[in-house]
């Protein structure tokens, strides 16, 4: 039986072994296999290597490769005017903010104006409660009254000599002080009413009738918005460039879209020795109110003008390490070629930058070609040059 067995298994080996042999002959796997016929014989004839390298080498000789100049659009450089300025981040301010506090505790009584609403100076913004000091104000003017006519009364009796002189100095001096205590509480009371001590807008208050309030407390801020001063700093190598009266530009960042225009008003004597910088203030009018202080600002303080800068559009620009280029579109034995130039960019202004040197009035500079990244590559225009 053992031997029997061992006969049996030998010869299922035997036909799985066969079997795998015909699916791997079938599949591919073999050299001579009908699969692997068949696919090369589908495969197309890949070209010699001598031809690809030639048809490469005609291509890359002709500058594109498409197998001619590559296209370009180009600007003609022109002479153009430009403002010299410097440039700074500041803030606003208003032309003139306070924030109301009293000068003495009491309660609310009265809230004479709106959040937000424009008011005009002396309006009575809030009202502590002031009955005591007007009972006061009463009192002393009662006093003076009658302090003012015991002074007269002894003034007669010492002109007819029936009091003495003394009296009457005593008579005088009386009324004297019964005059400043009532100014004394008329003060007081005045102290109970907070007016509006220039034209502005009042803020938002943080508090309401009936509010019991200390001395000093914040009550509401008030802030005249009609012409606002805008806080910048300059590197102090500027100093000699900035005077009182030079214009500036401000663009808030809110108002990406609108510019403003000011005037130098104060220049800060002092360098601030931390930063190295010069504190400057200027003044510009809010007409129509879309500035607010506190806004952050760009500004451009002109300090000269120049009518002979050639600009170019930013995309002009080849930056390459340190160093900035532009290609500028040549003649050269008949043909046009892009020469690359190294410039040394200025004035940025609207999307275009100054070419300080390295080109002249008159030179087409290429604005864009994708595929142009060499020094006398063939090129052609394909638009009419236009204006810097």
């Amino acid at each position: 039986m053992t031997h029997k067995t061992a006969l049996i298994a030998i010869a299922a080996l035997l036909v799985a072994a066969g079997a795998a042999y015909v699916a791997f002959d079938r599949l591919g796997g073999s050299p001579n296999s009908p699969a692997l016929k068949a696919a090369a014989e589908k495969a197309p004839a890949e070209p010699k290597a001598d031809a690809k390298a030639a048809t490469a080498g005609k291509g890359e000789a002709k500058g594109g490769p498409g197998g001619g100049p590559v296209p370009v659009a180009v600007v003609k450089l022109v002479p153009t005017a430009v403002q010299e300025d410097l440039p700074a981040v500041g803030s606003l301010r208003s032309n003139e903010s306070v924030m109301l506090r009293p000068e003495v505790s009491g309660r609310i009584a009265t809230i004479g104006f709106r959040d937000g609403q424009a008011v005009r100076r002396g309006d009575v913004l809030i009202g502590l409660d002031a009955s005591l000091q007007e009972a006061e104000v009463v009192k002393a003017r009662a006093e003076l009254d009658l302090a003012q006519s015991n002074l007269k009364r002894t003034e007669d009796l010492a002109r007819k000599n029936f009091v003495s002189g003394s009296a009457q100095e005593q008579a005088a001096s009386n009324a004297q002080v019964a005059a400043a205590n009532l100014k004394l509480a008329e003060a007081r009371l005045a102290k109970m009413r907070l007016a509006a001590p220039f034209d502005g807008v009042a803020g938002i208050r943080s508090v309401s009738v009936g509010d019991y309030v200390r001395e000093g407390a914040d009550l509401v801020n008030l802030e005249d918005i009609g012409t606002l001063k805008v806080d910048y700093r300059l590197p102090e190598r500027a100093f000699e460039q900035v005077r009182v009266g030079l214009p500036v530009e401000v663009v808030a960042d809110a108002l990406p879209n609108e510019r403003f225009a000011g005037t130098v008003e104060a220049i800060n004597p002092r360098i601030d020795a931390g930063g190295r910088s010069l504190e400057v203030r200027a003044r510009l009018a809010n007409r129509g109110g879309n500035l607010r202080p506190g806004m952050f600002v760009r500004v451009r303080t002109i300090v000269g003008s120049r009518a002979d800068a050639l600009l170019v559009p930013e995309e002009a620009i080849v930056p390459a390490g340190g160093d900035f280029y532009v290609f500028r579109v040549i003649d050269r034995d008949g043909q046009k070629v892009a020469q690359r130039v190294k410039v040394r960019p200025g004035v940025r202004r609207d999307g275009k930058v100054e070419l300080a040197d390295g080109v002249a009035a008159g030179d087409l500079v290429v604005t864009a070609g994708s595929r142009l990244s060499r020094d006398g590559q063939p090129v052609r225009v394909v638009e009419p040059a236009g204006k810097g």
